[in-house]
């Protein structure tokens, strides 16, 4: 029963890498291709801070494929653990900027990614590491 279990388990640590690396992915091209005019209607603050938005996406598409690749390929699986951290730390800024623009309504889905990282963290650094190939 417990081996069933744990297999349940890690299943729902890689189902969490790919709930955070999809989304991320999407909303990093948007935020690196989409011009800034349109990208405005959609992500409230491009307008206002171009840089960051262009910043943001590749910090988005970094998150994404660190927090999967490297446990899929198997090739230095402990940088999944580096990015879920970072997705973690990102998220908090992420909520702090959203709170200090007024838009607290913004941040449930922050709270979300965090908690989601946060369990990528704990799931690829204590309870079921990658082993290097």
């Amino acid at each position: 029963m417990g081996h069933s279990r744990d297999r349940w388990a890690q299943a729902s640590v890689w189902l969490a890498q790919l709930l955070i690396a999809v989304p991320f992915a999407g909303i990093a091209v948007l935020k690196l291709t989409k011009p800034l005019d349109q990208l405005s209607a959609q992500v409230l603050w491009a307008g206002e801070y171009p840089v960051m938005v262009r910043v943001a996406g590749a910090i988005d598409l970094a998150g994404a494929l660190g927090i999967i690749l490297p446990s899929l390929t198997r090739i230095m699986p402990r940088l999944t653990v580096w990015a879920a951290i970072g997705c973690i730390a990102l998220m908090i800024c992420a909520i702090v900027f959203h709170l200090m623009r007024g838009e607290a309504w913004a941040t449930p889905i922050n709270l979300v990614y965090l908690l989601l990282a946060a369990y990528v963290w704990w799931g690829r650094a204590i309870r079921f590491p990658v082993d290097a190939r």
